[in-house]
């Protein structure tokens, strides 16, 4: 299984260079199926989602978008059966959650990913980890989120914690960003003691290239590994 995992998406020469690796042909002959269900709930300017998908077509990659929201299962899965890449974008990792089960990908894509190769954006990165615990919607409502109420916050509604666990850690998106005021090595390494297994904070010039559970730092900025 190959994954790339990154904080901004395609945001410099390396971590270009890792997808262009992982898929192992040019991105001019590269089929991409961009799926920015994630970025439906989040209300206000999607400057970010259009600078993402840009930085993708930059490259030369070719650039279907499949949204989970307006089509049914079996329209997504034919829809990505000529990709050699699924990205999934970013914004908020439960609203992605819910509508990965409920189009029947969080089945399926472990059998998609024996021939493809998946790439994520912050929720779409998070996503294949082990916990949604360290996402930008659990530290924005910390008393909400805290351990034992954790399960019941997200429980109704189009909403759900439940995770691929496809890569073998928790992933933290936008270390440092001005955006995202929790993401910062002081409330990371907090929470991470409480955790178990591998924690790993990137920035935006970050990413996680991981081929059959060995992982790869991928970075031209900072990151931070816990546990």
């Amino acid at each position: 299984m190959k994954l790339l995992l990154t904080s901004g998406g395609l945001t410099n020469p390396s971590i270009c260079k890792a997808l262009e690796h992982l898929v192992d042909k040019p991105a001019k002959d590269t089929k991409v199926g961009f799926i920015p269900t994630a970025a439906n709930s989040e209300r206000g300017d999607k400057e970010w989602l259009i600078n993402d998908l840009y930085r993708i077509k930059q490259q030369g990659y070719f650039v279907d978008i499949i949204e989970l929201t307006a089509l049914s299962p079996e329209t997504v899965i034919k829809a990505l059966e000529d990709k050699d890449v699924i990205f999934v974008g970013g914004g908020n990792t439960f609203f992605l959650s819910y509508w990965l089960q409920k189009s029947k990908l969080f089945g399926l894509l472990p059998e998609l990913l024996k021939t493809k190769v998946y790439a994520g954006i912050s929720a779409g990165s998070m996503i294949m980890g082990e916990s949604l615990v360290l996402s930008s919607q659990a530290q924005n409502n910390i008393k909400a989120f805290e351990d034992e109420d954790y399960d019941l916050a997200v429980s109704t509604g189009e909403a759900s914690n439940k995770t691929l666990c496809l890569a073998p850690l928790i992933f933290r998106p936008h270390l440092n960003s001005r955006w995202t005021p929790n993401a910062r090595n002081e409330i990371i390494a907090k929470k991470a003691a409480k955790l178990t297994g591998k924690v790993y904070a990137l920035d935006d010039d970050s990413a996680l290239k991981i081929v059959d559970g060995n992982i790869e730092v991928i970075s031209e900025g900072v990151w931070k590994e816990y546990n």
